[in-house]
Formats: C-alpha cells, sequence, structure tokens
C-alpha cells in the first residue's frame, strides 16, 4: 500500500510541512513497524522491491525527504537502488537510511552513498526517529546551501562563497603568489538583443565551463559575479592570452559569425593584503578601464587606477549638486559653411562644460563616457536640451534671430520610451520649430537596439527634426549605418582630420566620406579643424561644414551671443 501524494514542483524545506518518507522493505511486518513509528510525524510511502522502489521515487523525487531502503530483497535489493540513484541528478539530492542489521553492510552502505543506517529489529522507536530527523535536516540545510553557493545558470559558485574560498586558500596557502583576475564580456546586452536570450545564456556557460577548467589547471577557483562579470583566483600567470585564446576558440564552436569581445583585469595578490572583497575590486577596475577597446583585452591594476577609480566616484556623487547648483555650462562652438566665397556662421553645437569647486574645470572626456556608461548622461542631455531651449526662445526675442543649435542624444536617450514626447514638450513649452534644434545621434547608438533607433529617429523626422550622424568612422559598422539609417547630415569623425595630413590613407579615407555623401546627397560636417591647411584641404573635397579652433573655440554664452550679433551686422545669415 502507499500514501496518495499530489507531485510537488520543489522539495519541501519548511518547518510548517509535513516530510514525506519512502519505506522499502519486502517484509510487510518491518514496513507497517517503521510506519508506525513514523506516521505521526511523516507522510509515509511505500514500496516491497527496488523496482517498485525506483518507480516511486522517480515519479515524487521532488517531494521525498528519505528514503528508508532494505538491502536485502527480490527483483531489484538495495544496492542497485543506492547505485542507480547516485548516478541520476533527480534523485541523488535524496538523503538514504539503510535498513540491515550485518555491520559489513552499514560500513559499505555509507561507502556508495548512504547518509546513515538504522539497525535491525526496530527496537529503539526514539532512536529511529532521531536518525530519521537528524538526516532531513542535514540533506535540506545541504540543499539550502548549494542552492545559494552555485550560480543557477552557470554552476561556477556565487561571488559570496566564492570569496569565502578564497580567505580559506589564502589561509592555508599564505606564501603562494596568487592573481585576482575579473572578466567581462564587451556590450554583452546587444547577444541577447541580437541573438536572443537563450544564445546569451549559451555564451555565458561556454565561459564557465572554459574559466572553471582554467582555474582547476591553476590551482584556483571561479566564480559568476553579476550578469556577465566572472571572477578566478589562481596561481600568478606570465601570460594570460592563453585564456583569451583558449575562450575565443570554445566559443566559435557555438558560432562562427559572432565576434565576442572578453576583457580581463588583473591583480596581482600582495602579502600585505588583508581585504580579499577590494582585491576583485581592483581587478574589476582595471578589466573597466578597456571597456569598448577592442584593441586590448588584458589590463593589469596600478594605483593610478584606484585614484581615478576614486575621482569617478566623486564625480558619479556629485553630478546632482552639479546640476542643482549651476556647476554646469553649456558652450556653443561655431560651425561654418565653407563653401560660399567668405565662410559663414550657420549653426553651432551645444557642448557641456563642469566646473567642479573642487577639481576646477573637468574635461568632458572625463565625465561623458563615465556618466555614458552608467547612465547618468540623461541627465546632462536633458539639462542642455533645456538650457539651449530657453537660449534660442531668449535670443529670438531680443535679438529678432537665432541660429540651429546641435545637441547630442546619447544610446540611453533613444532607450526612453518617452523620448520624442520629452523633445515635442521642450519645443511647445518653449514655443521653438524642429529647425531650431538640430539632433546628434552618436555612431554607437546605431549598434544598440537597432528597431528601437530606427522608430524614434522616423518620429523624429516625421516633426521636422534634421539628424546628424556624430562620430562617423569612428566604429565598425559606418557603411552599414549609412545603408540602413536615415540620416541628414554625416559629422566626421575628428581623428580623420586630426590624421589627414599623417598618411595617404587618411586623406584618401575623407575622399570616399566626400563621394558617399554626394551618392546620399547629404551634406559633411568636419569638427577639430585647427589650421588653414585642413581647412583648405577640406573645402577642396567639398566638405560643407567645418567647426574647429581654426574658426573658433567653444564659447560661454556671453562671447556665443556677441558673436551672433556682430556676424548679423556684418550681413552674415
Amino acid at each position: 500500500m502507499r500514501t496518495k501524494l499530489m507531485k510537488q514542483s520543489g522539495p519541501i524545506l519548511f518547518d510548517d510541512m509535513k516530510r514525506t518518507v519512502l519505506v522499502v522493505d519486502d517484509e510487510s511486518i518491518n514496513r507497517e513497524l517503521l510506519g508506525s513509528i513514523l506516521e505521526d510525524s511523516y507522510d509515509i510511502l511505500y514500496a516491497c522491491d527496488g523496482i517498485e522502489a525506483l518507480q516511486i521515487i522517480n515519479d515524487y523525487s521532488k517531494s521525498i525527504s528519505a528514503v528508508l531502503l532494505d538491502l536485502i530483497m527480490p527483483n531489484m535489493d538495495g544496492w542497485d537502488v543506492i547505485n542507480k540513484m547516485q548516478n541520476d541528478e533527480n534523485t541523488k539530492h535524496i538523503p538514504i537510511i539503510v535498513l540491515t542489521s550485518e555491520h559489513e553492510a552499514e560500513v559499505e552502505s555509507l561507502n556508495q552513498g548512504a547518509s546513515d543506517f538504522i539497525p535491525k529489529p526496530y527496537d529503539l522507536p526514539d532512536v529511529i526517529l532521531a536518525r530519521v530527523k537528524r538526516t532531513i535536516e542535514l540533506s535540506e540545510d545541504r540543499t539550502i546551501l548549494q542552492s545559494v553557493e552555485r550560480d543557477k545558470l552557470t554552476g561556477l559558485l556565487t561571488k559570496e562563497f566564492f570569496l569565502e574560498y578564497v580567505d580559506i586558500t589564502d589561509h592555508f596557502y599564505k606564501d603562494k603568489h596568487m592573481d585576482a583576475v575579473a572578466l567581462n564580456i564587451d556590450r554583452f546586452h546587444l547577444l541577447n538583443e541580437i541573438y536572443g536570450r537563450n544564445f546569451g545564456d549559451r555564451v555565458l556557460q561556454t565561459i564557465a565551463t572554459a574559466i572553471y577548467q582554467f582555474a582547476r589547471d591553476n590551482d584556483g577557483t571561479a566564480a559568476r559575479g553579476e550578469a556577465d562579470t566572472f571572477f578566478l583566483y589562481i596561481e600568478h600567470q606570465e601570460d594570460y592570452k592563453q585564456i583569451i585564446r583558449h575562450l575565443k576558440e570554445e566559443l566559435k564552436q557555438l558560432s562562427d559569425s559572432i565576434n565576442v569581445h572578453i576583457r580581463i583585469g588583473i591583480y596581482q595578490r600582495e602579502l600585505s593584503d588583508n581585504d580579499t572583497e577590494k582585491i576583485f575590486d581592483y581587478a574589476k577596475i582595471a578589466c573597466n578601464t578597456i571597456r569598448g577597446n577592442f584593441q586590448e583585452s588584458i589590463a593589469f591594476y596600478d594605483s593610478n587606477l584606484q585614484k581615478n577609480a576614486i575621482f569617478s566616484e566623486r564625480l558619479v556623487h556629485d553630478i546632482y549638486e552639479g546640476l542643482d547648483n549651476g556647476q554646469f555650462k553649456v558652450f556653443y562652438q561655431p560651425k561654418y559653411d565653407i563653401q560660399c566665397d567668405t565662410p559663414r556662421l550657420r549653426s553651432a553645437e551645444a557642448l557641456v562644460r563642469w566646473k567642479h569647486p573642487e577639481f576646477g574645470m573637468v574635461s568632458p572626456g572625463q565625465f561623458i563616457p563615465l556618466f555614458e556608461n552608467n547612465g547618468l548622461i540623461q541627465k546632462v542631455d536633458h539639462f542642455v536640451w533645456h538650457e539651449v531651449a530657453a537660449n534660442i526662445r531668449r535670443w529670438k526675442d531680443e535679438l529678432g534671430f537665432s541660429v540651429p543649435i546641435s545637441v547630442n542624444m546619447s544610446r540611453i536617450d533613444i532607450c526612453d520610451s518617452n523620448i520624442v514626447n520629452r523633445i515635442r514638450k521642450l519645443l511647445n513649452e518653449f514655443n521653438l520649430k524642429p529647425g531650431d534644434f538640430h539632433l546628434e545621434i552618436t555612431e554607437s547608438a546605431y549598434s544598440s537596439d537597432t528597431e528601437r533607433l530606427m522608430n524614434v529617429i522616423d518620429e523624429l523626422r516625421e516633426i521636422g527634426f534634421l539628424i546628424e550622424l556624430d562620430d562617423f568612422g569612428a566604429g565598425y559598422s559606418s557603411l552599414n549605418t549609412l545603408a540602413t539609417m536615415p540620416i541628414d547630415v554625416i559629422k566626421m569623425d575628428m581623428e580623420f582630420v586630426r590624421n589627414m595630413h599623417k598618411d595617404k590613407k587618411t586623406l584618401r579615407m575623407i575622399e570616399l566620406i566626400m563621394d558617399i555623401a554626394e551618392f546620399l546627397s547629404v551634406p559633411v560636417v568636419a569638427e577639430g579643424v585647427e589650421d588653414k591647411t585642413q581647412y583648405e584641404f577640406l573645402k577642396s573635397v567639398g566638405c560643407d561644414i567645418i567647426q574647429g579652433y581654426y574658426f573658433s573655440k567653444p564659447l560661454p554664452l556671453d562671447e556665443f551671443e556677441q558673436l551672433l550679433i556682430d556676424n548679423k551686422k556684418e550681413g552674415g545669415k
């Protein structure tokens, strides 16, 4: 006979729930005797041999908290049941308490995987209850521990338990020269967006398997941190390129069409280091220094990185106070049409500057990439848009005219589901037209959520906005971007201008960009123009508009206003 029981979806781990025990014995008197001892504390299932026992175990593997198993039975004995349960991932977690009167069998069953034994005859009910209770408690504690110790997707240690293992390693092997390693995948979110989350999970699992083996081969251990971040603690390596090569080979087995860029940060632990979590923070800092740098895959930590990290944390912390207290200012860099007889001011780009009360003028090259990476750039963008809109309105009211001002839109802005309404609301608030604003979208935004980006651009162009593709040529998908995305202006990356006279290849690339723009019937803006030679060459190849120190540095508001006034007096538009 067997007690009726609903199949469960997970292990029973709650103190207020009655556990289920399976009693397996070919003697009915033994089954009934054990049942009478256990029935007040447990739900009981019964089986008379190994075959029936395995059927019940397979049906209720998630519900059974323990199996009380006789060894000597017909059809299939208890030894075979132990063996089959231990070799099945669905049943190996269930503790087995062997029922036997032979001392040798007790020892052998424990060696085979049993958790405990109950000697026959069953003349000590309190002892039997205590052993069953303790066996189940130990099993459930182990289940809970394993559920938080291991990452479910990859099977690697979680970071919390990984740090505990590192401390144990250091305790017993104090003189070993160890490395703390952080590993990350650049733009992992794109893999999920383009190929699907299942494929992304397979990438993570492949990396986890490879670094686990690498760690074992080098007397270390591995863990998965958050998302696509992994950690290793291994004996010092002279060459980390080997793990990069191995990971690329393994990932190629998934697909030849993807190019996953993996970056590694290393901190070489010193004997004086006593903060385990901090050394992996250092490794992650090193790893982050090469984010987006597809020419580098490995970075080592040094003290300067820590100083930079602290500085970056201060900037992140201070952004809100900076925005509230007027520390951020909008500067305007004029753009000149150079295809006229005399260059004329046509528009300007709005550029943000930060005068920090402690650090002074903070370079945009320091805070803009930082805010782009952590999402805070949207707050800066909104501030700039509002300031520019307010100034354009004031110029129209006080001067009677204005020029179009280009403002930047980041990838984070594009992902904002309310972005179009936000910009439309800004126009309405200051009674402006779309022609008063030009929107510069960096090429990196074009490589994120392509469908979302196209929808946003289409909506903005329908309203009347001109869309400028900023930093054209800086990335890897420029031609594809031009072929698929609706744009109105190409803004050439300033590195082309800086390097135009260093080699003929760059000059030829500029000419090709001009040819492409002519084919698409869109104007080209060149930024970073600093001398007459650059200006004359760009004009000769048909560049339409330039900005840079050759004409003007970025100007604070009052100086730009004066430039507008002077330009108007001189007959400029």
